[in-house]
């Protein structure tokens, strides 16, 4: 059994984790007005790091506007998501989250992508950055039907 993440939500949390944790419920709740309000208008995601077929060039989506489109092109698209956090690093403004991403999508299909999940913020507590480091065929192995 690996190391599992224990949160003690009265305790203070640094504010990348908070950040950090605070999309993933965006996400998970469907909310992409909330989702867009935790990042700084110059923020940059990039999911996966370097070029996908999210990003053909590698180089991001930036600003509120390319970062609705990342919403759009790939979180609108999922049915449900599931985050599993197995460990939690942070150090500065910044937050590494080590864990799986489960996503269920239309037809019955599961992926679990693996990553490390690294989110800066600034002095405010807005998303300045969110980089995930997962391997596209890494996950689509995972890909399976399952009746839920």
């Amino acid at each position: 059994m690996g190391v599992q993440v224990s949160w003690d939500t009265a305790a203070e949390q640094p504010p990348a984790r908070r950040a950090a944790f605070a999309s993933m419920t965006a996400v998970t709740a469907g909310d992409k007005e909330a989702w867009l309000g935790l990042f700084a208008g110059d923020a940059v995601v990039e999911d996966p790091v370097g070029p996908s077929l999210f990003d053909e060039e590698g180089k991001g989506h930036h600003g509120r506007d390319g970062i609705s489109a990342f919403w759009d092109k790939t979180i609108a698209n999922v049915e449900r998501f599931q985050f599993t956090i197995r460990d939690s690093h942070a150090a500065g403004d910044e937050c590494a989250n080590v864990g799986t991403i489960t996503t269920y999508l239309p037809g019955g299909y599961r992926v679990d992508t693996d990553g490390v999940f690294v989110y800066r913020v600034g002095e405010d507590g807005l998303i300045t950055s969110m980089r995930a480091f997962w391997e596209t065929e890494r996950a689509m192995a995972t890909a399976r039907q399952v009746t839920e």
